[in-house]
């Protein structure tokens, strides 16, 4: 069965619930599908299909958490997918700014979701906010990736807003306090969104180039160089942050010349290969 026949076959399958009223199975299944429809997503090689079905499926996982409130998975499902359709398809800076609002308002309720502890966690001071991320344990690891996700998507969709830049040590500390948690939970992506959190800024505004480098070289070699995303991020914060020419244009090319097509990346791959595109036809300009 391919992605998109799996994507009609959870529609059907929530019609059907819907019709007979067979709570205990939406109830009993909510986790699996959601889980199915990120699947479908990712793996998804034509990304305006996603583009057009996305609002529908956002709306769908809206239903999931209304239904299940105290659901963590679900929580987390509806967080990642706000925050990538809103970073990544989203033209309009106002929406995009909305979307991953709903983004990180649910990323907060899967961290109070998965412990009590969790609740409140982005009202601290950061002392105090990491403090209480360090009473947070292994189970919570998910949830706390989630948080640190969305809260990057907030971050870049609000980098006019400099209150909103002034919560990046937050968001990095949560990646951080999962990599401490647990070393095998997404390593990759750990890694790349530090990377990035550490070259959303220049050097001269907080940004950590070097250590942004290493966190990036290390996300390449943890995906098998698989996820072209990375190389893609490395080249427009980091090369282009320092005017890197040729590291630009080496890792852009590296990304053109690969093949997308991989199990939960392809969606993100093919994005990678016209964004490595875009941004060298405008190196010269940029250069």
């Amino acid at each position: 069965m391919n992605m998109r026949k799996a994507v009609h076959g959870i529609l059907a399958a929530l019609v059907i619930s819907a019709l007979t009223g067979c709570a205990s199975l939406l109830t009993t299944a909510t986790s699996g599908l959601a889980d199915n429809l990120n699947a479908a997503i990712l793996n998804q090689d034509d990304p305006e299909t996603v583009r057009d079905g996305a609002p529908a499926y956002l709306l769908m996982v809206d239903s999931f958490v209304e239904g299940s409130k105290d659901n963590v998975s679900m929580l987390r499902a509806a967080a990642e997918l706000y925050a990538a359709y809103g970073i990544i398809f989203v033209d309009d800076p106002a929406r995009a700014k909305r979307l991953t609002a709903r983004s990180l308002n649910y990323a907060q309720q899967a961290i109070c979701a998965s412990n009590d502890r969790g609740c409140g966690l982005w009202d601290l001071n950061y002392d105090a906010y990491t403090s209480q991320l360090a009473t947070l344990g292994p189970r919570d690891a998910p949830a706390m990736f989630t948080l640190g996700l969305s809260w990057l998507a907030y971050i870049q969709a609000h980098r006019d807003d400099w209150a909103a830049l002034a919560d990046l040590p937050q968001a990095e500390a949560a990646l951080l306090r999962v990599r401490a948690l647990d070393a095998e939970y997404q390593p990759s992506k750990v890694e790349h969104y530090l990377g990035i959190m550490n070259t959303l800024r220049p050097p001269a505004l907080g940004g950590k180039f070097d250590l942004g480098r290493a966190h990036y070289e290390r996300a390449i070699e943890l995906s098998g160089d698989a996820d072209l995303g990375i190389k893609v991020d490395f080249a427009r914060y980091y090369a282009r942050g320092l005017y890197d020419r040729e590291l630009h244009d080496r890792l852009l090319e590296e990304v053109l010349a690969a093949d997308p097509r991989r199990p939960g990346l392809t969606l993100f791959n093919t994005l990678a290969q016209r964004s490595a595109m875009e941004l060298l036809e405008s190196a010269d300009d940029y250069f």
